[in-house]
């Protein structure tokens, strides 16, 4: 997330065991001082097809249609029903598929069931690149695919997720951890260090296109700080192109606030700033698979500091990101230190200060 912290002095291990536990503690019940949430936002510009203007697709009486903020193409079936969303600028592409449920039990009450299912495309989208051979060709691949998108990606890194190796012995999916203990105390609510990337949890050097190589730190063995969770999910997995910094090039940066202000992609919630009355003042602009930035530390400065993806609205109605937390220490959905939750007065509802879409 946020660049790294000056040194803190050395305490005895039953005080950083009594700070943590004691910040811990603090961070959980302020956060739990939430206002109700609101469930009225929908993602209505996407679902309900009353506007733009529809021309027919060369199959089964598919149609597209144009959409704006931000601008996208909409593919829909014979019955009208939505089939795929594309943005220009974005290489994400939502498609309709089976529905699947993802809970976390261990950290909360909520599921959310959708039949999104967020691929990636091999180029960024543009209006009219359904005529195009590249999109044709991917689209017939992926239209009906049911092997694992980015949501399930996510999902393979949440407490309890087993674990995978690949052909050379890398566990490069299971359990993941949010990062190491703070050993030298909680100062400012620090349980956990950041600074975890991929190639930490991979436990293996990772060579960048800049000619950079991501050295792993055994300390941060099978952990993900938050940006380090979506380089995971969206770059390692899904193979967008990653940067080994905020600054080296085209691709996915090292840092919430890189990706934040990075040109990838489409500015779905643009940034205006990262004090309060810089929060968003709607979000249905929102869709599953967006990645969200949010401001939660003030010795962060201008930086933002904290980045998810939604995930979809959950069974009573509220938009759900995924990410990864310290307090719950990995990736989650859950309402442990804060519900996570973009509608209403929640923690991460006010703290949410911009969107964009890969």
């Amino acid at each position: 997330m946020a660049g790294k912290k000056k040194s803190r002095p050395v305490v005895s291990g039953l005080v950083v065991l009594g700070l943590v536990a004691t910040s811990a503690y603090l961070t959980v019940e302020l956060r739990k001082q939430e206002e109700p949430g609101i469930t009225e936002v929908r993602n209505v510009g996407v679902l309900n097809g009353t506007r733009g203007s529809a021309a027919p697709s060369e199959d089964k009486g598919e149609s597209w249609s144009r959409l704006e903020n931000p601008a996208r193409s909409v593919l829909r079936g014979s019955d009208g029903k939505v089939k795929a969303v594309l943005t220009d600028g974005a290489r994400t592409a939502t498609l309709t598929g089976p529905a699947r449920t993802f809970a976390e039990p261990s950290s909360t009450a909520s599921k959310v069931s959708t039949t999104d299912w967020v691929r990636l495309m091999p180029e960024p989208w543009s209006e009219g690149a359904q005529k195009e051979k590249w999109f044709k060709d991917w689209y017939a691949e992926n239209r009906d695919s049911k092997e694992d998108d980015v949501f399930a990606f996510a999902f393979q890194y949440v407490a309890g997720a087993p674990e995978k190796k690949d052909g050379q012995g890398i566990a490069f999916r299971g359990d993941a951890n949010f990062g190491p203990l703070n050993t030298s105390g909680a100062e400012g609510g620090d349980l956990r260090l950041e600074q975890s990337d991929f190639y930490d949890y991979l436990g293996a050097p990772y060579p960048f296109r800049d000619g950079a190589t991501g050295s792993p730190e055994a300390m941060r063995a099978r952990s993900l700080d938050c940006s380090g969770y979506i380089r995971m999910v969206l770059g390692y997995r899904a193979r967008y192109p990653l940067m080994s910094s905020d600054k080296s090039g085209d691709g996915l940066p090292r840092t919430a606030n890189g990706m934040a202000r990075s040109k990838q992609g489409a500015d779905v919630l643009p940034l205006t700033g990262v004090s309060v009355k810089d929060r968003p003042s709607g979000i249905d602009q929102l869709q599953p698979g967006d990645l969200v930035f949010f401001k939660l530390d003030a010795r962060t400065k201008e930086r933002l500091d904290h980045v998810g993806m939604v995930l979809g609205y959950d069974t009573e109605g509220h938009l759900v990101f995924i990410s990864s937390r310290e307090e719950v220490n990995g990736p989650t959905i859950g309402d442990i230190g804060g519900a996570s939750r973009l509608d209403g007065n929640g923690y991460y509802a006010k703290t949410l200060r911009s969107a964009k879409r890969l």
